[in-house]
């Protein structure tokens, strides 16, 4: 059996087992007001570090920045399913619900974690991080990894496209019949490189600095149809009346893209984090979170 095939048959959304993610590779990831450039970011295979530092990264430990308190990062806003009335702290939503049972594994109680809001862009930015920890659909790409550390990963995405009901964009039924239409997505994200990449667009795409400016261009039919993972893209049309979710992007397995945690470059925390997110996927708390609040993101026609 070949290594994609075991993937495909491994996890269809949530994947952190070694022999899947030694197998497996990750693709791109987020957005300027309106500019048009875009680049291609190379991806990035996946594997699982060691899983025995879990225990030295609690209270007490000095691996954050502020002994006993663990500082975790959100975008602003942050968006539903991944949180829920963007309230990163109520641990609502898939991601909310991720931040605080890595908290917890860490051994931290929920009056030591403290949230902050940063920048998608400032997340993934090298330097000096004011956080411990950031979360907000971060894909997995080892250009990012020159800049910052990387999780092993909490969620295995793929992409699709949003666009008005009735409009060319909402027949298409394949890739090809996308192609010379006018797309965006949120800047520095693996959505806007998959315009290019997946697509092949013809016209150069749309870079918005959030997703919500995306959805705006969609409404004001500034753009033809903007590019989201799968899940974002459910709830963007049960939020959006009038649009639609076309399809998803055609995958070689089930899973194309890995999100994973943000920490500073080098950072001590970096393999604890990696070992709560382990052992989250082996018992089993992943994949209940995404049945709890995902479990709408399947069922979206294929684009081939």
């Amino acid at each position: 059996m070949s290594s994609l095939l075991r993937c495909a048959r491994a996890a269809p959304m949530v994947v952190a087992a070694a022999v899947i993610l030694a197998a497996c590779t990750a693709s791109t990831e987020s957005n300027p007001p309106a500019t048009s450039t875009t680049s291609s970011i190379a991806p990035a295979v996946t594997r699982i570090p060691p899983t025995d530092a879990v225990d030295d990264c609690g209270p007490g430990s000095g691996t954050t920045r502020a002994d006993g308190v663990l500082v975790v990062a959100t975008d602003d806003p942050a968006y539903a399913p991944w949180f829920v009335d963007n309230d990163p702290a109520n641990r609502q939503g898939y991601e909310g619900a991720v931040a605080a049972a890595v908290a917890e594994r860490l051994g931290y109680t929920p009056a030591q974690v403290r949230f902050e809001r940063v920048g998608f862009n400032d997340a993934i930015a090298p330097g000096a991080k004011s956080f411990d920890v950031a979360l907000g659909q971060v894909t997995i790409v080892d250009t990012r990894r020159e800049a910052v550390d990387l999780s092993t990963p909490y969620y295995a995405v793929g992409q699709a496209i949003v666009a008005r009901q009735g409009s060319p964009a909402a027949a298409a039924t394949s890739l090809a019949d996308l192609s010379g239409m006018k797309l965006g997505a949120q800047q520095s994200s693996t959505s806007l490189s998959a315009i290019t990449d997946t697509i092949h667009a013809a016209a150069e795409p749309v870079a918005f600095e959030t997703t919500d400016d995306a959805k705006a261009a969609l409404a004001g039919r500034s753009v033809d149809g903007i590019v989201v993972d799968l899940p974002t893209g459910f709830e963007i049309i049960e939020q959006m009346p009038g649009t639609v979710l076309v399809g998803q992007f055609p995958r070689p397995n089930e899973v194309t893209e890995f999100f994973g945690m943000v920490l500073e470059k080098g950072s001590s925390l970096t393999p604890c984090v990696s070992a709560a997110i382990d052992g989250l996927y082996g018992d089993g708390t992943l994949d209940a979170f995404a049945a709890q609040w995902l479990a709408g993101s399947a069922g979206a026609p294929v684009l081939e």
